[in-house]
């Protein structure tokens, strides 16, 4: 029962690693500034994005994600996904428009070098924990750890795949959640994380978002 949760991790894995390298291989640029950007130019570049996202990346907006401490690179391949239509938003679509390569790179790595986002709830839901930290084998739903990490801090930077979600707030992963399960977001490399949340009912949705935004 649970080699084939365990199997099923280790296909996303692979999914993500290679989705991560085969993004980033097409932009030397990216690889070689990536976690280098200029901080001071990221953070006047951002004064649009702040006010969603807040001046340091602690969002003023329930429905908008907290951006402190998460990884550029996530960062990057979200904007070019909003840039590109693999994934739309009816503010940050057009926002995303209007920046440009290098822009993006320095927004981005301003946004990961702020202290890291927290919860404030900490283990405020025992089902959503149980998600969280084992999974649900027989319904072949991963343990939301073994992607994101201990307390949803991340664990693989340089992965464009798993981003830091411990902390995020409970609105907005509600939200995505719910457009994963729905099909209304699919841009995770292999559809991973629609297949993820396509076997979570509201309730387990609702517990998760509860205890991940305690993070």
């Amino acid at each position: 029962m649970f080699g084939i949760a365990k199997n099923f991790v280790t296909v996303f894995i692979a999914v993500g690693l290679l989705s991560g390298s085969a993004a980033y291989a097409a932009s030397d640029v990216l690889k070689l500034r990536m976690g280098a950007g200029n901080l001071g130019t990221g953070k006047s570049k951002s004064e649009l994005c702040q006010g969603c996202h807040g001046e340091v990346g602690i969002s003023v907006d329930e429905m908008a994600p907290n951006l402190a401490g998460q990884y550029a690179y996530y960062i990057a391949k979200e904007l070019r996904d909003f840039q590109s239509g693999a994934r739309t938003h009816e503010i940050m679509s057009p926002v995303a428009t209007t920046i440009n390569e290098a822009e993006l790179i320095d927004i981005a790595n301003f946004f990961a070098n702020q202290k890291i986002m927290q919860g404030d709830h900490p283990g405020g839901n025992p089902e959503g924990e149980r998600i969280f930290l084992k999974g649900d084998a027989p319904r072949k739903i991963p343990a939301c750890e073994t992607c994101h990490g201990v307390n949803g801090k991340g664990k693989a930077p340089y992965i464009s795949t798993y981003p830091v979600i411990g902390g995020q707030n409970k609105e907005y992963l509600r939200a995505q959640l719910l457009n994963w399960r729905s099909g209304k977001r699919a841009n995770s490399p292999g559809g991973m994380m629609n297949m993820v949340a396509k076997p979570l009912t509201n309730a387990e949705i609702e517990a998760l978002a509860e205890y991940i935004s305690g993070l």
